[in-house]
């Protein structure tokens, strides 16, 4: 049985992005074949040479909210740090808060000039609370005028350009992260694809805690995902039922769209379906694939559930084989870093 200590790997830390690269899809590309186990080098650029007409290229159009907030206690003035996960309902959202041990149910927190209040109303595991908003205006306003882009911890460097944190087709406010496969993509790319008769579709997954959350258990099957909101439109279920028919590939733009395609898949029993909900689907080797033909991935942490999900379509010792490759050929890892076809 595979356990977390058979996903890890040694990566130098100068190999992990802190910037994004000038051109978006200039990137590097690492090409491998899920199969065999061989790779190519390549560039992003290139990915419409592996694409045909009639295939669907599947991409996640959630929004990163600028959703790291600073604030202080409103009794003790004491500095507290709060992140938006998820909007539960209302004016409550699910957040991560630094340090938790000082935010016990009851807590206010201002994030400046009585604007924008936060009280805690739970206490839930890993530094997560419950909490209730009150403001004055349009909650999202004022949380772009207070906000920062929540980066990954790994990422020491200031962003100058927010945008580069968003893909070129953020629509659906609601990620506490980017989906990053995703960011390689330019617009102009994108109309190659099109005019090559490649089929572009659109899902929602709203990124959340999984994101951060680091596996603690050895025996993989103790790991719980944290749930995710999903959303697959009847139009864009319509045209990959439509590729699928006429024989094309579905090719996912990262793990957020696997996740939103396969839990689908998992649910109507490998059928395309309009659906949405939350999803705490856990991909790891020995998972059946059911709708994902080919993916685009980015390099993921040592031992993270991503690692995993890329390892369960391309077998552990292949991933690993590559990522060894890409090291040695100094890739670039992580949210700013190169990319993956897994064909």
């Amino acid at each position: 049985m595979l356990t977390l200590d058979d996903f890890d790997y040694n990566l130098p830390e100068e190999l992990i992005a802190q910037t994004p690269i000038e051109k978006r899809d200039a990137s590097k590309m690492l090409v491998l074949n899920h199969q065999t186990g061989e790779y190519q080098d390549q560039h992003f650029y290139n990915i419409l040479d592996y694409l045909n007409p009639g295939d669907a290229v599947v991409m996640n159009n959630t929004k990163v909210l600028p959703a790291r907030l600073y604030g202080v206690k409103a009794n003790t003035k004491a500095h507290m740090e709060v992140l938006l996960l998820n909007n539960t309902a209302g004016d409550e959202w699910e957040v991560l808060m630094k340090p938790a041990r000082k935010a016990p149910v009851g807590t206010v927190i201002d994030f400046g000039d009585g604007k924008l209040q936060c009280t805690v109303t739970q206490e839930l595991e890993h530094g997560g609370r419950m909490v209730k908003f009150t403001y004055d205006g349009i909650f999202m306003e004022i949380l772009e005028q207070l906000g920062e882009m929540p980066l990954p911890p790994y990422i020491k460097e200031k962003l100058a350009d927010p945008d580069r944190y968003q893909t070129v087709y953020a629509k659906e406010e609601g990620s506490a992260a980017a989906p990053t496969a995703g960011l390689h993509w330019t617009k102009e790319l994108l109309k190659q694809a099109q005019a090559k008769g490649i089929k572009l579709i659109y899902l929602t997954l709203h990124v959340g805690l999984g994101t951060f959350r680091p596996v603690s258990t050895n025996n993989l099957d103790e790991h719980k995902m944290h749930s995710e909101f999903y959303r697959l439109t009847p139009e864009a279920a319509a045209a990959l039922n439509d590729v699928r028919a006429k024989g094309g590939k579905i090719v996912a733009t990262g793990t957020t769209s696997i996740r939103t395609l396969e839990t689908i898949g998992t649910k109507f029993n490998g059928e395309i379906r309009p659906d949405s909900g939350w999803t705490d689907i856990f991909i790891k080797p020995g998972y059946k694939w059911r709708v994902v033909d080919e993916f685009i991935t980015n390099f993921h942490l040592p031992k993270s559930t991503l690692v995993m999900l890329v390892a369960s379509f391309t077998g552990r010792e292949n991933i690993l084989n590559a990522y060894q490759h890409a090291i040695e050929q100094n890739y670039r890892f992580f949210s700013f870093g190169d990319a993956m076809f897994i064909k």
